[in-house]
Order: structure tokens, then sequence, then C-alpha cells
């Protein structure tokens, strides 16, 4: 009886126990996998991004309403020479607030004559206690102009309106830069190498100030500037949707003029000059490149540096 159930127990097993020579893995998995597919067929490479943003273009992507982004705050620019060049450079006004019984000078019959001319700037007559009051005593001279808050755009905004006019986004992203100077004078940079605007961190940051108006030379009023609480994250939005990510740094492993990544859509990411690039945006970028400096300078204006990284960029493009 034992041995009858043993045999029965056999017949009915389905195990199949270790084929000699196979290591017990079926023939079908011993077999080829057919040859490696391309970088661009790849998921998660960076040239399967770039063919992705490349086939979104070609279809026609329609962009999705705009998003918009924050708000910045009211700013006052107090005192006679400030305010006539604030007026003369094109920085957005609301109220110019002259003070009364004022001295007629010369100086103070330019700024009326500009903020006339404007049309769309609102004059108010106040005591000088008023304007005391308004500016936290500082040394106004009688003017005081009211400047609006910044509308900022939202990061998504950039890459929409780049695949809207056909064209590969180019954005520049700045890390750490505190200097409204350096702001504008970037966002003047773009603006003239057919950039799609300038992205900034929320914190520790240059904002669109009536300073960076100025240096931006008028640009800021068709270059948009998005303004995001988290710049490694919104990098990381960026290469979703097909950009290349690229930090610019005096240790980076490729030159700008070898980096063939240039020519598709591209994040450039600009450091202060002290610091650099923060690590965690550095570990973020897909490609870090230096700019070639013979004369053997240590570091280069943030202003000065993007424009040679645009420059390049847009000399690919123009080819």
């Amino acid at each position: 009886m034992a041995g009858n159930s043993q045999r029965r127990n056999r017949r009915t097993s389905n195990k199949k126990g270790a084929t000699v020579g196979s290591g017990g893995q079926r023939r079908r998995g011993l077999e080829g996998k057919g040859p490696t597919p391309p970088a661009s067929a790849r998921k998660g490479h960076v040239k399967n991004r770039l063919a992705n943003a490349k086939a979104k273009q070609a279809a026609g992507r329609r962009p999705a309403p705009r998003r918009g982004g924050p708000k910045g705050t009211s700013e006052m620019v107090v005192g006679r020479n400030p305010v006539y060049e604030a007026l003369r450079d094109g920085v957005p006004a609301v109220t110019l607030y002259v003070q009364q019984f004022i001295d007629n000078d010369e100086r103070v019959r330019d700024v009326l004559k500009l903020a006339g001319e404007r049309g769309n700037i609102n004059l108010m007559e106040a005591p000088r206690p008023e304007l005391d009051r308004m500016t936290n005593g500082l040394n106004h001279q009688g003017l005081v102009l009211q400047v609006p808050p910044y509308e900022y755009a939202h990061p998504e905004d950039l890459t929409e309106a780049a695949y809207d006019n056909g064209e590969d986004p180019l954005i520049v992203a700045l890390d750490g830069v505190t200097d409204p100077r350096n702001l504008g004078a970037i966002v003047r940079s773009t603006s003239a190498f057919g950039g799609h605007g300038v992205v900034i961190p929320e914190r520790r940051a240059a904002g669109m100030t009536a300073g960076a108006w100025k240096s931006s030379a008028g640009t800021a009023a068709r270059t948009p500037v998005a303004k995001v609480t988290n710049l490694t994250r919104a990098l990381e939005g960026y290469q979703k949707d097909g950009l290349t990510v690229v930090g610019l740094a005096a240790d980076g492993e490729h030159t700008v003029e070898d980096l063939e990544a240039l020519d598709g859509p591209v994040v450039i990411v600009i450091g202060s000059e002290g610091k650099g690039l923060g690590r965690l945006v550095g570990e973020t970028c897909d490609y870090r490149v230096r700019i070639s400096m013979p004369g053997g300078a240590e570091s280069l204006n943030a202003g000065v540096a993007a424009g040679i990284v645009l420059y390049e960029v847009a000399r690919r493009r123009n080819r």
C-alpha cells in the first residue's frame, strides 16, 4: 500500500526538478534579447527626453491656458535722480507723489514731463510729513514713485510659449544670484539671444525690483521672469518635459563650445559669483559646463557668464 501511495503522488505532482546543464531555467530564458536599443529609445536617457520634446513640437503641441505666477510687492523709488532715471528707463509706475510747494527746479520739471508723457501715471500732491511716513524717513527730496508689484510667470508658461511659437525652449535659471542689477542684465541677454524667460527661486535671490527693471533696459516688459519655491523641483519638472538642464560651473566636465546638448531644448543654470551652484541644483543638472578663459580669470560676473552661454546657444541654432 505504501508503495502504491508513493507512485500515485509522483504521478499527480507537477513539480519539475532542475534540468541538468541549465541551472533550472526555462529554455526561452536563455535566449538573447536582441540588440541594445539606441539612446533615443531608452526611457530616462537624455537623448530620449530630447526626442520626446521634438516629437511634441512636431505634433503641433498646443499650450494649456497660461497659469501665471505670484505677484511681488509694491515698491517706492525715492529721490529726484532715482525717480527721473526710473521713468526714463521705462520702469512701470502707478503713482508719482510730489511734495506740496516743492522747489520747481529742472530735475523736477523733467520728472513731471516724463510722467505726463507716459499718460498712465497718477500725479498726487502730498505734504512732506505724508511723504516722510510713506518712505520711513528716507531723503525723498519731494518725489516718490510707486512701482506696482511685478507679475511673475509660472515656470511652465515659459516652455508653453516656446512650443506655441514652434521653437525649442531656451530658459535661464538663477541659483543664488542676489544682485538685482545682475538679474536685470541676464533678462536683457536672454531677450537679446532669443530666450523664453528666466526662472528665479523665491528665497535668497534678487527679485524684479526697480533696479532690475532699469538694468534690463526695458526688456523685462517682453521677457517673462518666473518665481519658484523650489528650484531643484522646477528643474526636474523641465527635465520631464524633455529639456536638458545645463549648469555653469568653473570645474565643469564639458566646455560650452563642445556641448552638443545646447542645440536642443535647454535650461541654463547660473550660480552665484561666490558659491556657484548649490549642491542639490548641481546634482540635478544633466551636464556641467565651464567657459574657457585663457586669460586666467577665476570667475566671471553672473550676467557676463550668462551672456556668453546664451550667445553660444544662439550661434548653434542659427548656423
